[in-house]
């Protein structure tokens, strides 16, 4: 199994919170998509014949910002270049208020059978200090619309936002629920530097949301999804029973995935690389036929360690099996004896042969898996 992932990086303008690589300025969008088709042709032979593509996944940026046409052209390259499952999950990233008339069904002939909507919030004062470009009406129209096409869809929803509380929060989750999502990603909010929410916060313009709310929000989300028959499979990530997503599980499970496009990352079991942020020296390296691309032959340590990071946040844990067989026996031994502490204290716990995190305890994921790391000294 393999994925491909289209990065299209461009936006009608900036939402205050994000760090991706984009630009909304719109001039190199027609070159930009005629390098991707290039690029995919160059970099064919990265990906094996044998593997089969099970997800193409248009991501950004804002890759509704495309016309159907222009994903079209990009999905045919694929299908013409590599060997496409007849049932692969053709996912799209949309926002809300780039609908338009018979849009949505345009996509669905053109081979997208997955949307993933970045709603975030359905309160227009959250979406205003997100600087979403959306509005809440457009939200629920979209949904609306969708709901009627599409049996496989997702949305975001963003957490612990300032101002937010545990009554806007709740609603937002029923809000969501009311369109019966095959699939909802929902996120804490993250506060990235250089961005204008890193700003907004170090000049006190707003606060971010304490601890204890922030808690409260997501123990809601959990319960509440759960409730309704999600299977909540990863940290971030709810699925109805056959709806987790193809994409992000390939990813999660090093599987092989070839990234397209400006800023986007690729992964071929050993080596992970990632191309040019920036769209005009993009251009430029595609045209010679010489990509600027970083790559990271990545050790037996770096693959455990990113093992470690993702097994966390994973339903399933972290398996001692897994790392018997694919780091070795002392790696077994470095993490049986590294989770003593944090297993007597309930943050980590033992289901069989697997590792995994205490529901009180899944906020701080990302630092209990920095203390299990195994350090290159």
């Amino acid at each position: 199994m393999a994925a491909i992932y289209f990065h299209v990086p461009f936006c009608k303008q900036a939402c205050h919170y994000c760090n991706f690589h984009f630009s909304t300025s719109l001039k190199h969008k027609n070159p930009v998509l005629d390098a991707m088709l290039s690029e995919l042709k160059l970099r064919k032979a990265e990906l094996s014949d044998n593997e089969e593509i099970r997800s193409i996944y248009f991501g950004g940026g804002t890759p509704s910002l495309l016309s159907s046409d222009e994903v079209s052209v990009l999905i045919k390259e694929v299908k013409l270049n590599f060997n496409v499952a007849v049932d692969a999950e053709i996912t799209l990233e949309m926002n809300p208020d780039d609908d338009r008339p018979n849009y949505l069904e345009e996509l669905k002939v053109v081979g997208v059978n997955r949307l993933s909507v970045g709603i975030q919030s359905f309160h227009e004062e959250e979406l205003k200090l997100m600087n979403r470009a959306h509005n809440a009406q457009e939200a629920f129209d979209v949904l609306n619309r969708i709901q009627g096409l599409y049996d496989n869809f997702s949305l975001d929803l963003i957490f612990g936002l300032p101002n937010s509380t545990t009554e806007s929060w709740q609603k937002n989750v029923e809000y969501a629920l009311q369109f019966n999502p095959a699939h909802i990603s929902s996120y804490l909010l993250t506060v990235e530097p250089k961005t204008v929410l890193n700003h907004q916060i170090d000049n006190k313009q707003i606060e971010v949301l304490g601890e204890e709310d922030v808690l409260t929000q997501f123990n809601f989300l959990v319960d509440r999804l759960q409730a309704k028959g999600y299977d909540h499979y990863e940290l971030s990530s709810f699925g109805k029973p056959g709806f987790r997503s193809v994409n992000n599980t390939a990813y999660w499970s090093e599987k092989p995935y070839l990234g397209i496009g400006p800023s986007a990352h690729s992964f071929n079991g050993e080596t992970r690389s990632w191309n040019i942020s920036n769209n005009a020296q993009y251009l430029k390296g595609i045209s010679i036929g010489k990509p600027f691309i970083e790559r990271e032959k990545l050790s037996v340590t770096d693959r455990y360690n990113e093992y470690i990071m993702i097994g966390l946040r994973m339903q399933n844990g972290i398996s001692l099996d897994y790392i018997d067989k694919n780091f070795g026996s002392d790696y077994k031994t470095l993490l049986i004896k590294g989770v003593q502490s944090q297993v007597a204290s309930q943050v980590l716990y033992w289901d069989g042969d697997s590792l995994k995190v205490s529901r009180n305890a899944m906020m701080l994921v990302d630092g209990l898996a920095s203390h299990l790391f195994k350090l290159n000294v």
